[in-house]
């Protein structure tokens, strides 16, 4: 686990290109995770395909998703998803915004991706629906004023998934280990699940299984042992991220 800002901010970078990697984020998308000593900011990327993202690319925020220095580089648009949901969760250690292939079938057809399998059960047991439309009418689909980034958050409720009607999905996790096995499961539950109904029909496990299961996926050794795992491909393909080249000081 990191130790200290400069390791989390090395674990973000290496987080934004396990995800992409694995086929949850592409070109867009992004994965923060709330500051370790100021529960008040968080840090995210600047405006970069994650699967490009260095340590030297994240910058911190307030929960206004405004940096806390003027930036000189591109931001991301969106990332008043990333603010808004750390400011109404409390419990929200690291989100994730993303565009799967396997989600968006769903998001689409606004059908609820349910637990089919066991490491399914990260998802919970009902997931959120938000279509932007019902509140703010034609827009550009995409999540960049305060206002909607709110109504986002409020449809994310107790949840640890929300779909967005047309786009895409958030996932938050307790941390950021936990938070990317979760964005990865639920790609590969969406994935069997579509495969499933293909042969008939999709039965969810239990209320009883989703609970046990669930559990036993947030355990430490199974966050760890697919963190290291997915590290360990991500070598494999020469695309780990460099050192940062120099840690500034973080207010």
């Amino acid at each position: 686990m990191p130790g200290s800002l400069s390791d989390l901010v090395a674990d973000l970078a290496l987080a934004n290109r396990i995800l992409a990697h694995e086929g949850v984020l592409d070109a867009f998308g992004h994965v923060s995770v709330r500051h370790p000593a100021d529960p008040s900011r968080f840090l995210l990327a600047r405006s970069r395909a994650p699967l490009l993202v260095e340590p030297n690319d994240i910058l911190e925020f307030t929960l206004d998703s405004e940096p806390t220095r003027p930036a000189k580089v591109a931001l991301y648009a969106e990332r008043v998803i990333h603010g808004a949901v750390y400011q109404v969760r409390s419990d929200v250690i690291a989100v994730c915004h993303h565009h799967a292939p396997s989600v968006l079938p769903f998001c689409v057809a606004g059908k609820p991706i349910v637990p089919v399998f066991h490491l399914g059960a990260a998802i919970g047991e009902a997931i959120a629906f938000w279509d932007q439309h019902d509140e703010f009418g034609d827009t550009n689909l995409l999540v960049t004023k305060p206002e909607e980034g709110r109504s986002l958050a409020r449809a994310l409720g107790r949840h640890a998934v929300v779909l967005m009607k047309r786009h895409g999905a958030t996932v938050i996790g307790g941390g950021l280990r936990e938070l990317v096995s979760r964005a990865i499961f639920l790609c590969q539950n969406a994935d069997y699940q579509m495969r499933a109904i293909t042969l008939g029909g999709a039965p969810p496990l239990h209320p009883g299984e989703i609970k046990r299961a669930g559990a036993v996926n947030l355990m430490p050794i199974v966050v760890e042992r697919t963190w290291e795992y997915w590290s360990m491909r991500l070598k494999a393909a020469g695309a780990l991220p460099p050192r940062a080249r120099r840690m500034r000081k973080r207010k």
